[in-house]
């Protein structure tokens, strides 16, 4: 064999490292865990493990969210068509990964009692707090698009995330359940409660955005040429090259691809680029709470009934500078519209990317150049 480059080195320490952290958290819990047993176990220098990771919890992040990207058997052999099929779907597979009656015997790959100490250290530091309660508004955005998938022919239109956001308290609520008091949890309440929860009213409605000001989107005729990505929803190479609109969030901003959801026109694919100013600690937190739903999800909904909308993490911050992002942080909202492989219009601050997806000018003034005549 021979000899591996510097990134390949890099990516085999990093393996190793995931590897002895994760029997080192299964054995001694986060707080009893340390990092030069974690070294150790990796057969790496202490500066080895930092080098790879900033700290503890940042590795403990990384542990939880690979364990939730790996493919999981199907559960429920076939998804739900309508929506409380589907959410019983959703509910059987998250009590799937849960530890019922013994803390200490995890669901599948011992997931659950590794996971049993993250609201701890979500709830430590309000720079955790904040970017996890947009991740939870991102999932509930998720599963409410795909609810709404899933309604009759017949049936009006209707906003679903306030019955996603039912759904997932009461998943979330009994994860913690399960981890505090073992044996308190019966899975078939729980899939029972979310069935139910699909015929709930919660007088939903998407009102347009109550801004002081929205800025206008600006028009363009730029290249697009991102770099390959993965969309988290799906599992597969984003579609980044069709038309519609690519959102870059920061993980204080997460809720607005709502906005670029909404405002879309029929057809067009909307991506939401999750980019951050502590990549190394918080893009693993954003990794772990859109796998733990979208596993789940796509096993308990039809493809055709995949909310439309991809997510993308954007660690180097790639995909932001060939947006024309070049510096991004929690705080950022950038939003382009792409049409024919080009950028045909843009918008930046709060609001973007309702004025990225919701504009006709912009796109129409970029076609117009494109084609050498002028708009009318």
């Amino acid at each position: 064999m021979g000899r591996l480059s510097r990134a390949e080195l890099q990516e085999h320490n990093r393996a190793r490292v995931l590897d002895a952290a994760r029997n080192e958290f299964t054995e001694r819990g986060f707080p009893g865990a340390k990092v030069d047993a974690i070294a150790e176990r990796a057969g790496l220098t202490r500066g080895a493990v930092y080098s790879n990771f900033p700290g503890k919890r940042a590795l403990y992040f990384a542990v939880l969210a690979d364990l939730a990207e790996r493919d999981h058997e199907p559960v429920h052999p076939e998804p739900g068509h309508t929506a409380p099929e589907a959410l019983g779907a959703l509910a059987r597979a998250w009590a799937g990964e849960l530890p019922l009656v013994d803390a200490d015997t995890g669901g599948r790959h011992g997931s659950p009692r590794l996971g049993r100490h993250l609201m701890s250290e979500v709830l430590s530091e309000d720079r955790i707090r904040r970017p996890f309660a947009q991740l939870m508004k991102l999932d509930a955005i998720l599963l409410g698009l795909a609810l709404e998938e899933l309604r009759p022919p017949d049936a009006p239109p209707a906003r679903l995330v306030r019955t996603a956001e039912a759904v997932l308290t009461t998943l979330h609520g009994a994860s913690q359940m399960a981890d505090a008091a073992p044996g308190f949890i019966e899975p078939f309440n729980v899939v029972s409660a979310c069935e139910r929860l699909a015929g709930l009213d919660l007088r939903d409605t998407w009102p347009p955005p109550h801004l002081p000001y929205i800025p206008r989107a600006r028009p363009a005729d730029e290249p697009w040429s991102p770099p390959p990505a993965t969309d988290a929803v799906r599992g597969t190479p984003a579609r980044l090259a069709d038309d519609g609109v690519v959102a870059i969030l920061g993980l204080h901003r997460l809720e607005a691809a709502e906005e670029a959801v909404r405002a879309a026109p029929p057809g067009a694919t909307v991506t939401a680029v999750l980019v951050t100013g502590e990549p190394a600690e918080l893009l693993p937190l954003a990794r772990l709470a859109v796998a733990g739903l979208c596993g789940c999800l796509r096993r308990a909904f039809p493809p055709s009934a995949w909310p439309r909308l991809q997510v993308v993490y954007d660690a180097s911050g790639a995909l932001a500078r060939a947006a024309g992002v070049p510096a991004v942080s929690d705080g950022t909202e950038a939003a382009v519209r792409i049409e024919g492989g080009r950028i045909v219009a843009r918008a930046d601050g709060r609001g973007a990317c309702h004025a990225a997806a919701a504009t006709e000018d912009a796109a129409r003034v970029g076609h117009a150049r494109r084609e050498g005549s002028r708009p009318s």
